[in-house]
């Protein structure tokens, strides 16, 4: 097709595609960050009470049966609308970006301030979808590469918000990586799966030696299957170049975060954020670092 050609023999024109088609995909992030971990929330809470209120029932015999709350909406099929005035959002109020400005960046209803999130989460997922395609142009690599972002997006600002990484993601992600590495897509399968078992062996060999030294829980299991996601993808190799780009990362950006914050010393950081940081960036310079330091070491 005449438009598949030109965006292969373009890059001005592929990176153009990119960057408008991946502020529509910021737009649809923002609503899975938003309404994902409430979904979560509703399931996690009426399981939970429905199996307490039948096995009362069975202990006394009088409780009354339970009815679950409201559902929360879809994440698909929902329309947006305002948290404060539930104003349904009109589609041109919902173009990236643009439909901020249009509105002032206040609701047309009941004029709250709409917060700068999320068309700075818009504006990233752009940048950093573009940045991939530039990197591996029209490839393959390029095209799961950009899958990839958007999941690292979503799972970094849920773990922000909710301490939770949930498993729909970090899951799904792995076997996302494995099925790719069928083709040698980054890898092959022999180090797509030795990189999951050392990601998540890895992770949970220093959750329990720190739990041991210092009696705490530095991090969740989440963390543990997102690196295993990540390891799947890159290979073995590049676990530990992940967990030092993330742990890098962490300590600047964390520590920054503490100076800048009031009363936030013992505030939980999530890790995810820093561990999704650290994947994307050894997807796109790993093997450049691994190369500089063979190089560095006299081990190449």
């Amino acid at each position: 097709m005449e438009i598949f050609d030109l965006l292969e023999q373009s890059t001005g024109s592929l990176l153009a595609v990119t960057f408008v088609f991946s502020l529509l995909i910021g737009s649809f992030l923002n609503v899975v960050i938003f309404r994902f971990p409430k979904s979560m929330q509703y399931e996690w809470t009426n399981d939970s009470i429905a199996h307490l209120s039948e096995t009362f029932e069975d202990l006394e015999g009088h409780l009354k049966p339970y009815i679950p709350k409201e559902k929360p909406p879809s994440i698909i099929w929902a329309r947006s609308n305002c948290q404060n005035c539930n104003h349904q959002i009109k589609a041109w109020e919902n173009i990236p970006v643009l439909g901020f400005i249009f509105l002032g960046g206040k609701c047309s209803g009941c004029k709250t301030k709409i917060s700068h999130r999320y068309w700075m989460i818009e504006i990233l997922t752009a940048v950093l979808s573009t940045m991939v395609v530039y990197h591996f142009g029209w490839s393959i690599q390029a095209l799961v590469g950009v899958i990839l972002t958007w999941f690292l997006i979503s799972i970094a600002l849920i773990d922000y918000d909710t301490m939770v990484i949930p498993d729909q993601f970090s899951l799904s992600l792995m076997w996302i990586g494995l099925f790719i590495s069928l083709w040698a897509v980054f890898i092959e399968p022999s180090a797509a799966v030795k990189g999951a078992l050392l990601g998540y062996l890895l992770m949970w060999s220093v959750f329990h030696l720190f739990k041991l030294v210092t009696g705490k829980e530095g991090m969740g299991y989440g963390d543990f299957k997102l690196l295993a996601a990540g390891g799947a993808w890159l290979g073995m190799q590049s676990v530990l170049v992940i967990i030092i780009m993330s742990a890098f990362t962490g300590a600047v950006i964390g520590s920054l975060y503490l100076f800048l914050s009031k009363n936030s010393k013992n505030k939980p950081i999530p890790f995810g954020p820093y561990l999704a940081g650290g994947i994307w960036l050894t997807m796109l310079y790993g093997q450049n670092i691994i190369d500089w330091y063979l190089d560095f070491s006299g081990l190449s």
